[in-house]
């Protein structure tokens, strides 16, 4: 018999000598073999402050260290966080013309007709060119008047 130290409340007990090589942590009782496994940290949320706790294996889980006290507030910060050039999908955002049309205060209505049915409404570029995805750049038309432009003077 060998004297050990329990890990959670550090009171001496004994253990048989195949026991101590064969485990890697040591108890005294069940309860405190059960409170090392609920161990973990209380922490603060990462976007409202409120007080958390986190269990180990989620901490060592997190790639980024940053603990939510729930999913809105987890969208919030990652949202801002992964936009754009630091989301993992981000290719050259030469695509994302239209999201920047619907984020402007523009008025979503076709600038030859007037129509504001967004179904139908397409953002064109002026001057032809799809790579220049500037503001001053795009306008909003309807499909209709968006043909009629490309393909007849």
């Amino acid at each position: 018999m060998e004297k050990i130290l329990c890990e959670v409340c550090n009171k001496s007990f004994k253990r048989k000598l195949s026991q101590v090589r064969y485990f890697k942590h040591h108890y005294c009782s069940k309860s405190c073999h059960y409170k090392a496994r609920k161990l973990g940290i209380y922490t603060k949320c990462a976007n409202c402050q409120k007080p958390i706790y986190k269990a180990m294996r989620a901490v060592r889980a997190s790639k980024n260290k940053k603990f939510f006290c729930g999913k809105k507030c987890s969208n919030i910060v990652l949202g801002q966080i992964q936009s754009r050039a630091n989301h993992p999908n981000w290719t050259t955002g030469k695509a994302s013309y239209k999201a920047v049309m619907k984020r402007s205060s523009l008025k979503c209505e076709c600038v030859r007709c007037g129509r504001n049915d967004k179904r139908i409404l397409s953002v064109h570029h002026i001057d032809h060119n799809r790579q220049n995805n500037n503001l001053r750049n795009l306008v909003w038309m309807c499909r209709n008047c968006h043909h009629l432009v490309h393909n007849y003077k």
